[in-house]
């Protein structure tokens, strides 16, 4: 297999996706039963992180954007 741009950068994406994602998870999961106007902002913010990641798994798989 010939390593192209496009399949180092959709490399890069899913093992980002993957690390970032399940950072983002394992950080909800601890600031779920916090209270707080700032915990409810951060967990707002780690919830939108998480469906990036996911927006970026798929998209690195080639089954999100793929228009030809």
């Amino acid at each position: 297999m010939i390593m192209t741009a496009a399949l180092l950068e959709r490399t890069i994406a899913l093992i980002g996706s993957l690390i970032v994602g399940g950072t983002a998870s394992f950080q909800l999961k601890n600031e779920w039963l916090v209270e707080g106007l700032d915990a409810q902002v951060t967990k707002l913010l780690l919830g939108l992180m998480i469906v990036g990641c996911v927006f970026a798994f798929f998209a690195s798989l080639n089954i999100l954007g793929n228009f030809s």
